[in-house]
């Protein structure tokens, strides 16, 4: 494996001995209260972070033993599905919670799960998102929630060490502690809150709230990420755009290409590592023209090869983000040569051709699809408006 991980066993593994060492102590944990989102009891939001449950469809995404599941159904009239990869953890489930007529115990993994499972009203995760990577769950929930509906999660911040979250999707090697045991080499993704905010947003999630929860004592480093976020809302027929970063921009950042390279396979579009579907193309730099900068941005991202003499520049997009102005141009390869492919060190890879009548619905970043809806306002797509200056044809 390239991940570094490769004498890990699977997380289903992991999961199944730590369950093994809690059935053979015979331990059980109480049922709560409230939902607790971190490991201390008062610090930070309780069960009311889900908002109105009862007589609603909820997932519980690594119910562990299954007393969080049960909390919601008997103290909150919740109808919850208690989804648990780890065979030993399900059975210390339902061996001890065998007539909760509102909790269905499923031993499965939960991408596998939503693949069939009927959408669901809520759902919510304690802990179990530092497990997961969030490109492998993100796209399922998304796509098994009702419009509206909230995801409430917890997920690792800090672990024993003080060691902070990282700023790109990776994961680290963490460790499971087991009273009088010894630690269970796992593997675990420990995100930035920013991090997290985007990867939701680029999988079609609002975010409401974004804390870091701290433990109440002040020599104790470990700390947690809380999300609260709703599915927006979905369109059967039209392109969704993701939004762009807020963050400040370098000044030279703020004029870009995008190219758009279509022909009979169809429109070329790439995906981005947090997720995206781009077109070629990228920031001016010094000295080049905006048909050089089409070309080379081709030629670096997808192993295309173009001239600038057939590049057709199609006209200026204006808007603001975060009080920054933007400067997109859109420009037309006309002829190239080659064929895509994944160039090394890219953020974009993933090339394929995409029919303009059937383009993906959720994720196309928003500058191309601003581009696309210039160059062919008949094509549906939602982009957010800008300004739009068609340049001169002589």
């Amino acid at each position: 494996m390239a991940d570094g991980f490769a004498d890990l066993p699977t997380a289903r593994e992991i999961w199944t001995r730590y369950g093994q060492m809690q059935l053979d102590r015979a331990y059980m944990p109480k049922v709560p209260e409230q939902l607790q989102w971190g490991f201390w009891a008062g610090v930070g939001p309780g069960t009311e972070a889900l908002g109105p449950i009862r007589g609603r469809r909820v997932l519980d995404i690594g119910s562990g033993p299954g007393h969080h599941a049960v909390h919601l159904a008997r103290d909150h009239g919740a109808l919850v599905d208690a989804i648990e990869l780890s065979p030993t953890q399900h059975q210390r489930a339902v061996e001890h919670f065998t007539n909760e007529p509102s909790v269905r115990f499923v031993n499965a993994d939960v991408v596998d799960h939503l693949r069939t499972a009927e959408p669901y009203d809520a759902a919510y995760a304690i802990w179990t998102f530092a497990c997961i990577d969030p490109h492998h769950v993100l796209p399922a929930l998304r796509d098994s929630l009702r419009d509206g509906s909230l995801l409430v999660f917890s997920a690792l911040h800090t672990n024993l060490h003080g060691q902070g979250p990282t700023p790109t999707v990776t994961p680290r090697p963490e460790a499971i502690l087991v009273n009088g045991e010894q630690p269970i080499a796992s593997k675990a993704w420990a995100l930035t809150p920013q991090l997290w905010q985007d990867l939701l947003s680029h999988y079609g999630f609002r975010v409401e709230q974004c804390d870091v929860l701290h433990a109440p004592e002040a020599d104790n480093l470990v700390a947690v990420t809380f999300i609260r976020a709703r599915r927006r809302g979905s369109s059967a027929r039209r392109t969704v755009c993701r939004p762009r970063t807020a963050e400040p921009l370098a000044p030279h950042a703020a004029v870009g290409v995008g190219a758009i390279v279509y022909g009979e396979k169809g429109l070329l579009l790439g995906r981005h590592k947090l997720g995206t579907f781009e077109l070629p193309g990228g920031s001016l730099e010094g000295g080049e023209s905006l048909e050089e900068t089409a070309v080379r941005e081709l030629a670096e991202e997808c192993g295309l090869i173009a001239d600038p003499q057939d590049v057709t520049l199609l006209g200026t997009l204006v808007d603001h983000v975060a009080g920054v102005p933007r400067v997109t141009v859109g420009a037309l390869i006309n002829r190239w040569e080659g064929e895509p492919h994944d160039q090394p060190g890219e953020s974009v890879g993933d090339w394929q051709w995409w029919p303009l009548d059937n383009l993906p619905q959720q994720d196309l970043f928003e500058c191309s699809g601003q581009i696309l809806a210039a160059w062919r306002p008949d094509v549906p797509i939602d982009a957010p408006s800008a300004h739009y200056s068609p340049f001169r044809r002589d």
